[in-house]
């Protein structure tokens, strides 16, 4: 069942490519982990796209982000389980959520990604 922040569902396949960004801003660009840091991201303008866990109890530490990042027009996605985005991060814990701050290699798979979500949502 979906969360009361999450907006839209999105596919495994997008949730895949998402994750694959995110271990390749991890390994070749800048990560920003955490809902805090997330957020800080989000509010500098400084997020090429965020993850958020759609499976963070409780929910009020990621529901600002959403909108926030509307707000700032800024990319996002959830992710079904927060413990994939720990692993994309390279951490043995889950991740609330994650900016990707530079994409590194993963530059062309977050413009794709990007333009999916948009059309995803219309």
């Amino acid at each position: 069942m979906a969360k009361i922040y999450q907006m839209f569902e999105i596919p495994e396949e997008l949730q895949n490519k998402a994750l694959e960004a995110l271990e390749l801003a991890r390994e070749t660009g800048k990560i920003k982990k955490g809902a805090n840091e997330a957020t800080k991201a989000v509010e500098h303008g400084t997020a090429a796209l965020v993850l958020i866990g759609a499976d963070v109890t409780p929910e009020e530490i990621v529901m600002h982000i959403p909108g926030l990042a509307d707000e700032k027009k800024i990319p996002f996605v959830f992710i079904n389980k927060q413990a994939d985005i720990g692993a994309a991060c390279g951490i043995d814990v889950g991740c609330t959520a994650v900016a990707i701050v530079k994409t590194g290699k993963g530059k062309e798979i977050v413009e794709t990604l990007v333009n999916q979500v948009k059309a995803l949502r219309g």
